[in-house]
């Protein structure tokens, strides 16, 4: 791994392990603390992520123009101002404007992020994105451990915290991904054919839109554990320290087990469908059994099933996209599976909110197993457009 590439791994820890001093509170806090229903709670993370979905392509041009130095720093400073924004005054009309621009400023960083990782390591494969994958959920298992602390203590303190962490990842981002150079790799023609091609439906566009549609899918049942579900064990007298908990259960699986699951895919040479069937049928597992749940044992118990799921799909989708990306266009893909995942973490809140406040749990899970069902027909069809792309022949995405 090259020493240029732990600088990105350092800022991803970092940069995670700061959100997550937010994010598994954001639907306990604003339904809890400020006092409002689980569908406005919703619609405010809706707003949040949408506001992502404009910074993911916003970060992917940018990556793209810029290089990855400048827009990461872009991301940064923006994020940076709403978090102390909210550190001020998070009363309900500030929390709700600073947390949708804080949405808009993460969305910059990810993609960015990404891109630079699979061009700072092109040789690396599936390697590189296993490695900012791992980091990124090391910072999860960091944060929401320590982000459970402070909000047992005081939850109001989480702010705070977040910017701190903040504040050093502009730090190492200043100073650490300067020298992280991307090559240039287009060449005048290059970029003409690019531009002729800017706006046709290529088998590669096709491939990217049909894995994202799955995306969307896999996400929006994913952030049910943040929102929905969160919800619910506060109704079931589980605290925050041990909800928080279940997070650095997770992060902590992710990265103590994610190297047995890439074993596990070259040793039996799984293509990249079986690989998305498995995971989402993990998925699958662990939304049946948590609907059955009333004791924290077995919530911990989904999330330990939903976690090797997401070691499956997670990791292989950016992957995908740096493989299918003409070498132009490395940014504007990763912004594009990056908008998917913020799509789908923006319509689970609604919709999940919407189910629970008209019909109930039960209902919820019901439709949840039924979105899973579909994003395994989109991972089918994926691989049969995948094969009309040359990259993408013959190839397990596990290396």
């Amino acid at each position: 791994m090259p020493k240029k590439l732990w600088f990105l791994l350092i800022g991803m820890i970092l940069n995670v392990t700061g959100n997550s001093f937010l994010w598994p509170f954001n639907v306990v806090y604003i339904h809890t603390y400020l006092g409002k229903s689980l569908s406005v709670a919703g619609l405010i993370l809706m707003f949040n992520s949408l506001a992502g979905v404009f910074g993911n392509m916003l970060g992917g041009w940018l990556f793209d123009k810029l290089g990855g130095y400048r827009s990461i720093l872009t991301g940064i400073s923006i994020t940076f101002l709403s978090i102390l924004g909210l550190v001020i005054n998070h009363s309900w009309t500030f929390y709700s404007c600073f947390f949708v621009v804080l949405g808009f400023g993460v969305g910059i960083v990810f993609p960015s992020m990404y891109a630079m990782v699979g061009a700072a390591w092109p040789e690396g494969g599936r390697k590189a994105f296993n490695a900012i994958y791992v980091a990124q959920n090391l910072g999860v298992a960091i944060g929401t451990a320590l982000g459970g602390m402070v909000a047992d203590f005081n939850i109001n303190y989480i702010f705070s915290a977040n910017l701190l962490l903040y504040i050093v990842f502009f730090l190492v981002a200043l100073f650490g991904f300067r020298d992280i150079g991307v090559p240039k790799v287009v060449n005048e023609i290059q970029v003409a054919q690019s531009e002729k091609q800017k706006f046709s439906f290529t088998p590669s566009v096709k491939a990217l839109m049909i894995v994202c549609c799955a995306y969307v899918l896999c996400w929006l049942v994913y952030v049910q554990w943040q929102t929905t579900i969160a919800s619910e064990m506060q109704n079931l007298h589980i605290g925050l320290k041990k909800y928080s908990l279940l997070w650095t259960i997770n992060g902590a699986l992710i990265v103590v087990a994610q190297p047995i699951i890439s074993s596990a895919i070259r040793k039996y040479k799984l293509s990249m469908r079986k690989q998305m069937l498995f995971g989402i049928g993990f998925f699958i597992a662990s939304t049946i059994f948590v609907s059955t749940a009333h004791q924290f044992s077995m919530f911990i118990t989904g999330m330990i099933i939903l976690t090797i799921g997401e070691m499956f799909v997670w990791p292989a989708v950016p992957t995908i996209a740096n493989m299918l990306a003409p070498k132009d266009r490395v940014g504007m893909y990763q912004g594009i599976v990056n908008s998917a995942a913020t799509v789908g973490r923006m319509l689970g809140p609604v919709i999940g909110g919407a189910v629970v406040d008209t019909f109930n749990m039960r209902v919820l899970f019901i439709v949840l197993v039924v979105f899973l069902g579909i994003s395994m027909i989109f991972s089918v069809l994926y691989e049969r457009l995948a094969k009309k792309v040359v990259k993408a022949e013959n190839q397990t995405f596990a290396s």
